[in-house]
């Protein structure tokens, strides 16, 4: 199975990048997590993104807050699926990164996830992934649906909780 390369602009983003982490093991989805900055180490992340493809990585993450141009200077960099997740900052509630990561220049395709959405866009990692990958198609087949049985037990508390009272 490929690996998710997970790349975060600071080690600031790591709670969200830990939702991530969690959702692949999970799924048992192999990964392998950097730190590197579009602006403070662009030779690093550059050589990360040319080389993703050579070194087993089918798809990569990048997270990173503010200016967040991570995403978009991995994916100037390698033709690999690139998911970015906007990560959330006390000057603008995290919308400077989410539009910093969805306005991405013709030809340099970056998806993206909601602001702090690590587990998204781990799950979104899986589903691309899971094109070439029954096994794993199933995983998330499953997943899926224990999460619709979590609701549906919810619901049935609720209303037997709530409804008919009089």
């Amino acid at each position: 199975m490929k690996k998710v390369g997970i790349v975060m602009g600071s080690d600031s983003d790591m709670p969200i990048v830990r939702k991530a982490i969690d959702t692949l093991e999970s799924l048992g989805v192999p990964y392998e997590v950097h730190i590197y900055s579009a602006h403070r180490t662009p030779e690093e992340a550059r050589a990360f993104s040319v080389s993703a493809r050579k070194n087993g990585f089918g798809v990569i993450i990048a997270a990173a807050g503010m200016a967040a141009h991570l995403a978009g200077a991995i994916a100037a960099n390698t033709t690999l699926p690139v998911i970015g997740i906007p990560c959330k900052s006390t000057t603008l509630d995290g919308v400077d990164a989410l539009l910093s990561t969805v306005q991405m220049p013709s030809g340099i395709p970056v998806a993206t996830v909601a602001i702090n959405g690590g587990v998204n866009a781990a799950l979104l990692s899986a589903q691309i992934l899971a094109v070439e990958d029954a096994e794993l198609a199933e995983k998330l087949d499953d997943k899926r649906r224990k999460d619709s049985e979590a609701v549906l037990k919810k619901d049935a508390a609720v209303a037997e909780k709530l409804n008919n009272r009089l």
